[in-house]
């Protein structure tokens, strides 16, 4: 949600509030630089009173977009993509039925590279970001939360081509189209026949999303492999 700062606000009350804090709205508006001073009028990102940072309840068996929140028996991955940084599909699977709006609140790793206000049901860019950034493939000013936006920098980037879904590896960036919207994810790799991705879903009860491996059927979009 957004909010117009009124004479008198300040971080610290916004923050109790809303049910945040003062770090998670700053991370929400880079555009403060200083948590003493915000202006009367400016509009503010507010990283969600009803944003919930709690651990789902865990459970097996089929999700929302079709995959599961176990680790898949049979699937294979093959040789990954790799960045100065590791691999993101390491990074990714390191965590494995996270919810989004907890992963976001983690100091350090892919948790801080993400940007807390950002909704948790539409975290898939914000995570798949975070973790090429910690693999060292993209910059930080490479980092989008949009997957249009995304998919276009990594067009424009020329460590990265666009493959076919049969030449993917473990890594590579998975943009779809699902319905009137888009979604990003990342190649995990194959089972039964059947193409893998890991990635943020909403695949829990109340629509927000959490880090799981699925096999999905969208229309894909592109796929970009990182080149080095």
């Amino acid at each position: 949600m957004s909010y117009r700062v009124q004479s008198g606000d300040n971080l610290s009350t916004l923050a109790l509030r809303y049910g945040t804090t003062v770090d998670a709205l700053q991370k929400a508006n880079p555009q403060i630089k200083d948590v003493d001073l915000i202006y009367t009028g400016d509009t503010l990102n507010i990283p969600g009173a009803k944003d919930g940072f709690d651990s789902a309840p865990s459970r097996s068996g089929p999700n929302l977009t079709g995959g599961t929140t176990n680790y898949p028996a049979n699937m294979t991955t093959g040789e990954g993509t790799k960045g100065p940084g590791g691999s993101p599909f390491d990074i990714a699977r390191s965590h494995l039925n996270k919810n989004a709006g907890s992963l976001k609140l983690e100091g350090s790793g892919v948790g801080a590279d993400m940007e807390d206000w950002v909704p948790n049901n539409v975290n898939c860019a914000n995570f798949v970001s975070a973790c090429l950034e910690q693999a060292g493939q993209i910059s930080d000013a490479q980092h989008d939360n949009s997957v249009m936006g995304l998919q276009a920098k990594l067009d424009r980037d020329p460590s990265f081509k666009r493959v076919s879904l049969q030449d993917a590896k473990p890594g590579d960036v998975v943009s779809m189209k699902v319905g009137s919207g888009q979604h990003v994810v990342m190649f995990a790799g194959w089972e039964n026949g059947k193409p893998m991705f890991i990635g943020s879903n909403n695949v829990n009860s109340d629509g927000s999303q959490r880090i799981t491996i699925s096999s999905m059927n969208y229309p894909i979009m592109s796929v970009h492999q990182y080149q080095g």
